[in-house]
């Protein structure tokens, strides 16, 4: 991957790692149990949302095939820096990647999304060929390859910051320790 892509996906990873962080500071495993309203999230399952899917995203890349020329698509890696993180327009996860209660704390969750962060980071670090000569498949975009995979955990993870952030509101503990 070229020295600029790399930065740039880096830098988004750990944008969103950031902005996790930040926004799990002080909230404890009761405020993260709860849901905002029937048929919602909770912060836990968010979190643990984050690393079904960033598991999932990696698994794709790791299976990724070889493809004769680029698959480049600059458009719509745009697109997915610009708009990923908008929460403004509803995005339906497949059923696979619906928390499922696999972890009892928010700091198990966090750990495994640590973990799993981690793990891609090296990847990308590590990575020094094309990825956009990788072809998978994304849930939601269809064909793609696996230098938008990456952009795909990134702004992945910052939509459900933000969503984070929206329950926060909702329950009453923006602010609170």
């Amino acid at each position: 991957m070229a020295t600029e892509k790399k930065q740039e996906v880096l830098a988004l990873l750990e944008q969103g790692h950031a902005a996790l962080l930040a926004a799990l500071q002080g909230v404890s495993d009761e405020m993260a149990a709860r849901t905002p309203a029937e048929g919602r999230w909770s912060i836990l399952g968010c979190v643990e949302h984050i690393g079904i899917s960033e598991d999932y995203l990696f698994s794709q890349i790791m299976a990724a095939t070889q493809s004769e020329t680029p698959l480049t698509n600059e458009t719509r890696e745009a697109k997915m820096l610009a708009f990923g993180a908008d929460r403004s327009r509803r995005i339906e996860s497949p059923p696979e990647g619906h928390p499922k209660g696999a972890f009892q704390t928010l700091s198990d969750a966090t750990n495994h999304v640590l973990q799993s962060r981690k793990r891609t980071v090296e990847f990308v670090e590590a990575n020094e060929e094309d990825l956009r000569t990788r072809a998978t498949w994304h849930p939601i975009l269809g064909n793609a390859n696996s230098y938008e995979m990456l952009l795909s955990i990134g702004v992945h993870c910052l939509r459900h910051v933000r969503q984070i952030e929206e329950i926060k509101a909702e329950l009453g503990c923006v602010g609170r320790v």
